[in-house]
């Protein structure tokens, strides 16, 4: 006991481990090996720092504004081959888009004396003072300058694109108005421009890019009580009888003829047919023998020749561009067509100015000559009646198909609620006798086939 309670109090020294000998000889050195000391880590005061094994690319350290201390021209290589066709590709647009401006703006002076003349506003920008300058300069100044610019040439056009530019003109008789849109080449990317051209190379719905010029006359006929609202309301001089017969009639370029009459449901109702006192170049599509006679006049004939190659094509029509697949778009809408190619920057506009003008006095002439005997018009009264006549047989096929539809929706709306309301039994029984109904009809319809 005695000695346990000096072991628990240390009073007991403790003994210590001798070697083991015996048989294992070969362990008779590690048996009596020191405890390692640990290693002192304490770095030496006067050790040298490290140095760099290599300065290749060291960037040196300045303030962060100096930019051009810590870069090379090496730096920019990259960008340095981008740069020339970046700046090419600005240029050439650049230049083509101010070559387009440059021959819009020498079409509509060429033009402008003659929608000035003829009528009453021209461009999209009434003469109207603003408030500024009624307050700077008083209102008859402010006036005065805001009708001098709204007569101006180049603000008559409008770019809707690089390549497109639209004119307007209205106030005048017989006419309600008249859309001119100019369509120009891409020169401000050759790429797409080279591309449309290798395109209609190769594919016939693909036509020649044409810089052409387009106007559409749209006439009163009858309706200026309804589009101008001082008319509407006995202001200003009565107005004469507008009126005229509706009818089909072009004057058209026989490289376009083809391409016209496929585009075009108008005309796809008439005949072609050359004219003796015509150039060979050009063809005559009328609806009728009479309406040709009528409407191929001296001056026009004239016209046309001066015009030559420039000229593309004249249309009157009453019937839609495009196939009409509804009763609406039957309705009559008499309107004329005028297309002409543009001219570069440096040609006058000589050789067709006297066809833009028999283009503008045209309503005049069918207001007062555009009448014909019931002989002539029966014709083409047939055509328009035989057209209205297809799309009411489609009209009525399809309302007779949707009451069909709506009618078997009924039908089995019915059967389902009146089923719903049977036992099981009924229900089977109920649908026993309704197949045996469709097998009797089945066979009823392959008797009467055989």
């Amino acid at each position: 006991m005695a000695d346990f309670v000096k072991g628990l109090f240390g009073g007991q020294q403790q003994k210590v481990a001798q070697p083991h000998s015996g048989s294992d000889d070969d362990f008779a050195d590690y048996a009596g090996a020191p405890e390692p000391s640990p290693v002192s880590f304490a770095s030496s005061v006067g050790a040298a720092s490290a140095v760099p094994t290599s300065t290749v690319g060291q960037v040196p350290y300045t303030a962060w504004y100096r930019v051009w201390e810590r870069t090379s021209v090496d730096d920019f290589k990259l960008e340095l081959y981008i740069l020339p066709f970046i700046l090419l590709v600005v240029a050439v647009h650049l230049w083509g888009t101010r070559r387009n401006r440059t021959k819009a703006h020498h079409w509509i002076k060429s033009h402008a004396p003659v929608l000035q003349q003829e009528f009453a506003q021209v461009g999209y920008t009434r003469p109207q003072a603003g408030a500024d300058d009624v307050s700077a300069v008083g209102l008859a100044q402010a006036s005065e300058k805001a009708r001098q610019d709204a007569v101006k040439p180049e603000t008559f056009l409008r770019e809707k694109k690089p390549d497109e530019f639209a004119s307007y003109a209205t106030g005048r008789a017989n006419v309600a108005f008249v859309d001119f849109k100019l369509t120009l080449a891409k020169r401000f990317n050759p790429l797409m421009r080279f591309g449309e051209l290798a395109i209609s190379l190769f594919f016939e719905s693909m036509p020649v890019p044409v810089e052409r010029m387009e106007a559409t006359a749209y006439v009163f006929d009858g309706q200026e009580a309804k589009i101008a609202p001082a008319i509407a309301r006995g202001v200003g001089e009565k107005v004469a009888n507008s009126t005229f017969d509706g009818f089909v009639f072009a004057v058209v370029h026989k490289d376009l003829m083809k391409r016209l009459r496929e585009d075009r449901y108008d005309l796809s109702l008439t005949a072609s047919k050359d004219h003796a006192k015509l150039p060979l170049w050009v063809t005559v599509m009328s609806e009728s023998a009479e309406v040709t006679d009528t409407m191929l006049t001296p001056e026009l004939i004239k016209a046309i020749n001066d015009a030559g190659d420039d000229f593309e094509a004249l249309i009157i029509t009453d019937q839609p561009m495009d196939q009409p697949k509804r009763l609406d778009d039957t309705v009559p809408r008499k309107r004329i067509n005028l297309s002409l190619k543009i001219k570069s920057a440096s040609t006058p506009y000589e050789s067709t100015l006297p066809l833009f003008q028999y283009f503008i006095r045209l309503p005049d002439f069918l207001a007062s000559k555009a009448h014909f005997r019931p002989e002539a018009l029966r014709r083409i009264k047939a055509t328009r009646e035989e057209q209205i006549g297809k799309i009411r047989r489609i009209d009525d096929e399809e309302k007779a198909e949707e009451r069909k539809l709506a009618s078997d929706k009924l039908k089995r709306e019915q059967r389902d609620a009146k089923l719903g309301r049977m036992t099981a039994d009924e229900q089977r029984k109920y649908l026993d006798k309704e197949r045996e109904r469709d097998a009797k009809k089945r066979t009823k319809k392959q008797t009467v086939k055989g």
